[in-house]
């Protein structure tokens, strides 16, 4: 496989049923985990042994850039405020979640919702407003 831009790395949010790229980002990433359980007894003989399948799957998405205000922007801050503000009355843990794309180039497509963990801005007196995002994933996450 030939090198690929990281240009095509692509965050996209899903606004009213169309998947709008998140503009303004710089830099973008995927890291995908897959938790590993010990299942090693004495039957071992002395070697770790791990439960396939038995860990929980996650994937963590990141991004940095110029704030644009772009439609996307605006569709992820409102997120953000909506995630905030709507929490399980018996948990008291954060109930909203978005419908959020990754696209790795030459790779395929993540999609499913995610939690946006945080979302930062930032400025310097004599330079571009920017801002950070990191989502966790909260649920079932395609791949096509």
């Amino acid at each position: 496989m030939a090198a690929q831009k990281g240009l095509d790395l692509l965050l996209k949010i899903d606004i009213s049923g169309t998947y709008t790229t998140v503009g303004g980002l710089r830099s973008t990433s995927i890291t995908m985990n897959e938790e590993s359980v010990d299942a090693t007894s004495k039957d071992s003989l002395g070697s770790r042994t791990l439960l396939a399948g038995g860990g929980v799957q996650s994937i963590s998405i990141s991004g940095s850039g110029i704030f644009t205000d772009s439609a996307a922007e605006v569709a992820v801050r409102t997120a953000y405020g909506a995630q905030a503000n709507t929490t399980d009355g018996s948990t008291g843990q954060t109930a909203a979640f978005e419908s959020f794309q990754v696209i790795v180039p030459d790779l395929g497509t993540f999609t499913g919702a995610f939690q946006i963990t945080s979302l930062e801005y930032a400025g310097e007196y004599n330079g571009e407003a920017s801002y950070s995002i990191s989502l966790e994933s909260a649920g079932y996450t395609t791949f096509a």
